[in-house]
């Protein structure tokens, strides 16, 4: 193939590499396929990802953002047959293009969902609700989260070239964030053409999204405040990289997924004829050879009751020995190489490491079939399994990650042994339990979850939609404590506010609206010039009100309502019974007969723009009200979300009083109105 010379993308321009370039080799033929770095203006990048990208992306709101992320993921879609085959070269299968390229692309589908779902149609983030510190209500507290004013540098490892950059990028700029995104240089190229496809797209606002291939400089020491790091690695190299004084001095945000020592274990309860048991067998065998081991969430440690240790063994040396090992592009293949020779000498010099703790029981890297391809020049390994006998004894295998393709077995006496020994990894990204015990798997989550940033539990129930142990989906978390790095990825919306600002805001009801744009109780309010229900999504305006005319409740209401529907609780049938009730005075009305004496007050009955009735939040019943009081309903415009290109949500604030004025209920209302 024709080298690819890996450029930079900076300040707008494609940068080619220069004279102190890296090589970089197929991970399958050891040929050198590429080249990659060279000096650049870093300060020229952090000013056009500040002072263009940031403001632009700024400017477009939560909902704007969204229908970007979905663009890049149809133009990239339409496009992955070329990152497929480029890929290849990373030693990665079809199968893994399927974790690392069309996860990547999901992800960015996931946050795109939920940025339309989840978040407002606007700028800013309400967190919370309003706090009230005075009797009146005049001055009110209110937490907010706005975008960070700087930029996110993005350190990506090598394992993942594609979803490594993306579901960091994701959450990213849907917080209205540029980024610089630097990836590993060993698959650079792979990254490189997924940016080019993106700026290509010209979907993304100009400064959005920058591209180191090679090394970053002095960039952490011109960071500030406003920016942030991501990071994805060796422990050792997080540690290097939060140390920066320029960080530390500046409190810059730093997050990192590191070094993970994660466990599975087999549930005590679980036998080799039970169904759970192949689910752990298939589940093992998965992690050690998806992208040949090459994951940070693979299962490096295997627990095991001690009467199963055998049965595990045994089953895991049927199945890995079916492994075909060869020329990823090859359909036949099962695994392929490690990224490069540099990993897998890495790899077998940690295997040595184990070695002196552990027993060699599946595997030998110096005997085994490569198909279609050469052992000696790609970066091949075979599935190796090691068996600890004395864990509790060990340290090694609890400190040490073989990044590939290997795994270490040990036995446990009980559950509590098994969670002593999960934890022993000192923090890590991804514990499973492949347990059909309840008992077992709560046991498991109150002693080990404190030390795993996702605890993943399986059996015959859910196998048919599990995600696998070492899938971290974009709806959850991706991290975890201690030796893990200490920091989170994804999460859905949680990922989005770690590169956005959470801020108290005091004032008035009236600034508090207008800074959320969402309705605040107590601001001035806005008389609608004609009944909302009869004006449009666009033309009704936040604050709008209406206040209705009284409706008396009278007892042959209460008693007609409770034979119609069936509900002829005592406090609303039996006068003595409702007295000896501290809540109630007397016989009261049904809440839900108020509130549906309350949309006969407020509800425009003529065809007009609401197009339908789909829900009830927060609904409170506050005040009982007896036979013989009238009720009254005050509605306001609470907050307006677009949705398609024909209607939008409207979310109303509907509250109930009685005749001197005390609220009765209060609750929101959701409907769909035409634009």
């Amino acid at each position: 193939m024709t080298m690819i010379d890996v450029a930079s993308f900076a300040a707008g321009k494609w940068i080619q590499p220069g004279d102190e370039a890296r090589p970089i080799a197929s991970a399958v033929t050891g040929k050198v396929i590429a080249r990659a770095g060279g000096a650049l203006d870093v300060q020229a990048m952090l000013d056009h990802a500040r002072l263009v990208g940031g403001p632009a992306l700024r400017e477009m709101g939560f909902h704007e953002r969204a229908s970007m992320l979905k663009k890049l993921a149809l133009h990239l879609t339409e496009h992955k047959q070329a990152l497929y085959d480029l890929s290849f070269n990373t030693g990665a299968t079809q199968a893994d293009h399927a974790y690392d390229i069309d996860g990547g692309i999901g992800t960015l589908f996931v946050f795109a969902s939920k940025g339309k779902r989840e978040l407002p149609d606007g700028h800013v983030l309400v967190d919370g609700e309003v706090e009230q510190f005075g009797k009146t209500g005049v001055f009110l507290g209110q937490h907010i989260y706005t975008p960070l004013q700087g930029v996110a540098v993005h350190i990506n490892a090598f394992n993942f070239p594609i979803w490594g950059m993306l579901e960091k990028l994701a959450p990213t700029l849907l917080a209205g964030v540029p980024a610089i995104v630097k990836p590993a240089t060993a698959t650079s190229y792979v990254t490189e053409l997924a940016v080019r496809l993106m700026i290509d797209s010209g979907v993304l606002p100009e400064g959005a999204l920058q591209f180191i291939a090679g090394g970053t400089g002095d960039l952490l020491d011109r960071l500030t405040p406003q920016d942030m790091v991501s990071f994805t690695g060796s422990a050792e190299t997080a540690l290097k990289l939060r140390s920066n004084p320029r960080l530390l001095r500046n409190a810059t945000r730093f997050t990192a997924e590191a070094d993970s020592l994660n466990a599975s274990i087999l549930g005590p309860d679980v036998t080799p004829d039970a169904p759970e048991f192949d689910l752990f067998i298939k589940e093992v065998a998965r992690e050690m050879t998806t992208k040949a081991g090459q994951k940070c969430t693979a299962i490096r440690r295997i627990l095991a009751p001690e009467a199963r240790v055998a049965d595990v063994i045994a089953a895991l040396e049927a199945r890995l020995s079916k492994t075909v090992i060869g020329d990823p592009a090859d359909p036949a293949t099962r695994m392929g190489a490690l990224v490069s020779t540099d990993q897998r000498a890495d790899v077998l010099e940690k295997v040595a490491i184990l070695s002196s703790e552990a027993k060699r029981v599946i595997g030998d890297p110096d005997r085994f079939d490569v198909h279609n391809a050469d052992k000696d020049k790609g970066a091949f390994l075979p599935p190796m399994l090691f068996h600890c006998a004395d864990p509790d004894a060990a340290t090694k295998v609890h400190e040490t990650e073989a990044f590939g393709p290997v795994s270490t077995i040990m036995p446990y006496r009980d559950t509590a042994h098994a969670v002593a020994l999960a934890n022993r990894g000192q923090g890590s990204l991804a514990l499973s339990l492949i347990t059909h015990d309840t008992k077992v798997a709560r046991e498991v989550i109150m002693g080990a979850a404190a030390w795993h940033g996702r605890v993943y539990i399986n059996d015959r129930v859910s196998a048919k939609e599990s995600t696998g142990h070492g899938s971290p989906m974009p709806h959850l978390i991706h991290g975890g404590p201690g030796r893990a790095g200490g920091g989170e990825e994804m999460g859905g919306v949680r990922g989005v506010k770690h590169f956005m600002q959470r801020t108290a805001v005091q004032g008035s009801p009236d600034m508090l609206q207008a800074i959320t744009g969402v309705y605040v109780p107590g601001s001035t309010p806005k008389p609608a010039p004609a009944h909302p229900f009869t004006r449009t999504f666009t033309q009704i305006e936040i604050g709008e009100t209406i206040i209705t005319e009284p409706r008396v409740v009278t007892m042959d209401d209460i008693e007609h309502f409770a034979h119609f529907t069936g509900d002829t609780f005592y406090a609303h049938m039996d006068a003595d019974a409702a007295k000896r009730n501290p809540f109630f005075p007397d016989r009261v009305a049904h809440g839900y007969l108020l509130l549906s004496f309350a949309a006969g007050l407020f509800v425009e009955p003529n065809e007009g723009p609401v197009l339908a009735n789909t829900g009830l939040d927060n609904l409170r019943f506050m005040k009982p009200v007896v036979a013989g009081a009238a009720i009254h309903v005050v509605l306001t415009v609470k907050r307006k979300t677009r949705r398609t290109g024909e209607y939008g949500e409207v979310r109303w604030h509907v509250t109930i009083l009685d005749e001197a004025d005390e609220k009765v209920a209060e609750y929101e209302l959701l409907t769909m109105n035409a634009y």
